[in-house]
Formats: C-alpha cells, sequence, structure tokens
C-alpha cells in the first residue's frame, strides 16, 4: 500500500499533501501478529488470507471473483488503461469494489479480535 501511494504522489503531485497525510495515518498491523500471534491455521504465513480465516471465522476471501492482490493489480490496470469494454470494466470495477470492502473489513475485524488473540 505504501509503495502505491507513493506511486500517486509522482503521477497527482496536486494531492501530494493529501496522499502524504494518509501515509501518515496507515499502520500494518503484520509485525504485531508476526511477533504476538501464532495459529495452527496460518500454516506457517502471515498473509490476511491466512490469518483472517483463522482468528476471525467465516470471514474469507473464497469465491470472490477478486480475490488476492496480484489479481486486483491485473484487474485494475484492464479498468484504468481501458482493456477492456465498458460492461467487463463494470465487472472489475464492482469486483474491484467488493474487494476493497473486504481488506477494509478485515482489518477491521482483526483489530477486534487481535487483544484476545
Amino acid at each position: 500500500m505504501e509503495g502505491c501511494l507513493s506511486a500517486l504522489t509522482e503521477e497527482l503531485r496536486q494531492y501530494e499533501d493529501d496522499i502524504k497525510n494518509i501515509q501518515g495515518r496507515l499502520w500494518d498491523p503484520l509485525p504485531v501478529i508476526r511477533a504476538h500471534v501464532y495459529h495452527l491455521e496460518f500454516c506457517g504465513s502471515y498473509s490476511l488470507k491466512a490469518v483472517l480465516p483463522a482468528l476471525v471465522p467465516g470471514m474469507s476471501y473464497d469465491g470472490m471473483e477478486v480475490a488476492e492482490g496480484n489479481e486486483a493489480g491485473l484487474a485494475w490496470e484492464k479498468v484504468v488503461h481501458a482493456e477492456a469494454g465498458s460492461a467487463e470494466r463494470r465487472r472489475l470495477t464492482d469486483a474491484l469494489l467488493a474487494y476493497c470492502k473486504q481488506d477494509t473489513l478485515a482489518m477491521v475485524r482483526l483489530l477486534d479480535v487481535l487483544p484476545e488473540a
């Protein structure tokens, strides 16, 4: 996320202050989870996709059209660079919004359960 926002400041200089403000408020729970939490269902991985279903049962990315960061990047490229027709762009945009919503909700739910983990 940090790298993407830094790249945006290069492209959108007029929003540089706003983007830096956002960067200053970001917090990655990975170091805290890696140092203080372990669950067998992590299967040795501390990625959000491994940690989330272990700590927040029933919540995962299974069945989502865009379910991983790499997929999101490819979908974004197609949408932004008009590599898809309008119907596919709308479908990909909806899938990206659902993915971002899931990521955001995942972080909220993880923050809810971390004190108990």
